[in-house]
This record gives structure tokens, sequence and C-alpha cells, in this order.
């Protein structure tokens, strides 16, 4: 074989390389930066999930999450510290609830505001506090109240027209504090 011949099949080799690692390179991703939910139970849960951004409060929902999944429900970067959850088991009953009441309705939907939620034709409904810790992605984990770790409760006297801004839950809810699943 001559040199030119093994050149030729060097840079070639070396020009698919090449080809393959920046192809590689550009189908890689930064790490997803989302607000997920988990539903550990053997149950099927609704979700809806509270947040205050540039715009103010917002409550979102229905997510429906089948038993033992995950689910994105806010995607991108977090715009808040401080994220409220509400969920229910439709299977067996109970909710995960707490003392942040935010508006809700019984069909999907999108609110503005955490005010008079009644006069708007609205629920109004507990929601527990999560505390992201300023991270750019978080996952709440639902649990059966068996299964979950102490949390510290929200302050007491907390009104919660305005979600407080400081102490909260920890992302897995407790039996008998602020977001634990109730019968």
């Amino acid at each position: 074989m001559s040199h030119a011949t093994s050149l030729r099949k060097t840079l070639s080799t070396l020009a698919a390389g090449l080809f393959v690692a920046l192809a590689l390179a550009a189908s890689a991703r930064p790490a997803a930066a989302d607000f997920r939910l988990c539903n550990n139970t053997p149950s099927r849960v609704g979700v809806a999930v509270g947040y205050k951004d540039a715009d103010g409060w917002t409550t979102e929902g229905w997510w429906n999450l089948p038993s033992r999944t995950c689910e994105t429900v806010l995607k991108g970067n977090l715009v808040a510290r401080f994220y409220y959850v509400y969920a229910i088991d439709y299977d067996r009953g109970g909710e995960w609830t707490g003392r942040a009441y935010m508006c809700t309705r019984d069909r999907e939907f999108t609110i503005r505001g955490i005010g008079d939620c009644l006069a708007h034709g609205y629920d109004r409904t507990g929601f527990f506090e999560v505390d992201t810790g300023e991270q750019r992605a978080w996952t709440v984990q639902l649990t059966e109240s068996a299964e979950q770790p102490p949390q510290k409760p929200l302050p007491p006297g907390n009104q919660l027209n305005a979600p407080p801004a400081g102490a909260g839950a920890t992302s897995t809810p407790v039996p008998g504090k602020p977001g634990n699943k109730t019968p």
C-alpha cells in the first residue's frame, strides 16, 4: 500500500470519527431544569400547582398521574423559590394539602391571583409549600404517609393571602403536618 493510500485511509477514519463526535456533541442537551411530581402510590392522583412569577400568583391544574409515575408539570428553569402543591387520591380518597390557600376548580385551569376565590367562582384549596432552595429543577415525591420524612410546618398565624417567603415543608409531606395525605 502506498503512503498516499495509507494517508487517505487515516484521514477518512479521522473525518468519520470527528463527524461522530460532533454529532454526539450537537445532540447532547443541558440537564433538564423542570418542576416534576412523582406519584409513588398505588393510586391515580390529580395534582395542582401554585407559584409566584413576575406577573403575580398563578395556580394551574390538573395533571393526572397514574400510579408509580412521574411527570414534568412546569418546564424550564424554576421561576420561584417556593412552589405550592395540592394533590388528591382519585382511587382511595384522601389528599395532600396544606395551609397556603389558593384558587382551584374541578376541571383544567390556569388562574391568576389567589384572593377572593369563592367570589370569582373558584374553590379555595389548601396547598402545601415546597422550598426548592432556589435550585433550577425540583422533583416532589407524593408518597403514602408512613413513608414520609419529617418537615417544617408553616409559621403560626399565616393567613396565606400571600404565601410566606420563608420557612416551609420538604417536598415529601408527612402525617399530621401541612401537605400530608389525609383520609
